[in-house]
């Protein structure tokens, strides 16, 4: 019998899985109790019986399509979250060894595109998924100078971009324009760092159909764990969720709340979320105007009560907090 589609996406709680058993070192097994536990959102297209499941249930919620995809298509919509995968894991896999003090070497490519402004001059010419490597004969050595060095023009004054797109170097100029809510001018694109990285001792890391770079957090103290040997966990299992970046900080991501569900379902007494100052401009933008940390507590306070929300903010910051269970 055919089931029809409706123009939404419904997110519910997803799996909660044990690290260790999708990351492999050479000659460091996890042999400690408990797990770190990854945990995921679950989105799939909405049919008539589930969107009025999702109506009913407060642990899920209703997407349009263009919410949901960021108005990429599905072949992008999944490039882009691979791509976010495997950043997550090269930056934690970054993290993890430098603190371990293990030798380890980030490469920065350039810049990946991961989205293209409708109102970029760029659209026709760039692509998602295109690895930006220099503007006006110029190279960055990450994707902050870039940004600056853009900035520091006008809108409206022409800037040429030299990319790569699949495997071949392109060059293309066009005007800046009026970056949304600001008076900084831009490509209108956004981006994150392309980084390769080479640790002394081989790893593999396999997270199966899980996108997104929301695992990275966990994936660097599952990594550190295994390199170092110490029960950073205490025996416990400890759920989480968070982006990590090269220099350690904590990011935040999207459907904690369901992830709390998630962790709560498969037993968890404690999640990592991660953590930002509630002030009044960052709240502007917050999902429901509540920071990860303030959602992650107000939902296990009503669904989750024995368990303890830990806030995160970096790399440092996350061992310390273990150390206090």
């Amino acid at each position: 019998m055919f089931t029809p589609f409706l123009p939404q996406y419904i997110e519910s709680p997803g799996n909660v899985t044990d690290i260790k058993s999708i990351i492999k070192i050479n000659n460091h097994e996890d042999n400690n109790k408990g797990s770190f536990m990854l945990t995921t959102v679950t989105e799939s297209k909405a049919s008539p019986a589930s969107y009025l499941y999702a109506k009913l249930n407060p642990h899920y919620s209703i997407e349009s399509v263009e919410d949901a995809t960021n108005g990429e298509d599905n072949q992008t919509y999944m490039k882009v979250q691979n791509f976010y995968m495997i950043n997550s894991i090269n930056e934690a896999i970054y993290n993890a060894y430098l603190h371990a003090n293990k030798k380890v070497s980030l490469k920065y490519n350039g810049i990946y595109v991961l989205n293209i402004d409708n109102k970029s001059k760029f659209k026709d010419k760039l692509s998602v998924g295109d690895t930006i490597i220099g503007a006006d004969g110029k190279s960055f050595d990450n994707s902050e100078q870039f940004r600056k060095y853009i900035n520091n023009k006008k809108i409206g004054e022409k800037v040429t971009i030299k990319f790569n797109h699949d495997g071949e170097i392109h060059e293309s100029t066009e005007p800046l324009i009026k970056l949304f809510g600001s008076k900084v001018p831009g490509i209108g694109i956004i981006l994150i760092d392309n980084d390769t990285v080479k640790p002394s001792i081989p790893i593999k890391v396999n997270p199966g159909a899980v996108g997104g770079p929301s695992g990275g957090l966990m994936f660097s103290l599952q990594i550190y764990s295994q390199l170092t040997g110490k029960n950073i966990r205490h025996n416990q299992n400890i759920a989480g969720t968070g982006t990590i970046d090269k220099h350690g900080n904590v990011g935040e991501i999207g459907g904690i709340d369901k992830k709390i569900i998630a962790a709560k379902n498969a037993g968890c007494k404690y999640f990592l979320a991660p953590y930002v100052k509630p002030t009044k401009e960052t709240l502007k933008f917050e999902e429901n105007h509540m920071t990860n940390y303030q959602l992650a507590v107000k939902t296990a306070k009503k669904y989750a009560s024995n368990m303890k929300v830990i806030p995160v903010t970096n790399f440092d910051d996350a061992l310390k907090q273990l150390n206090k269970i």
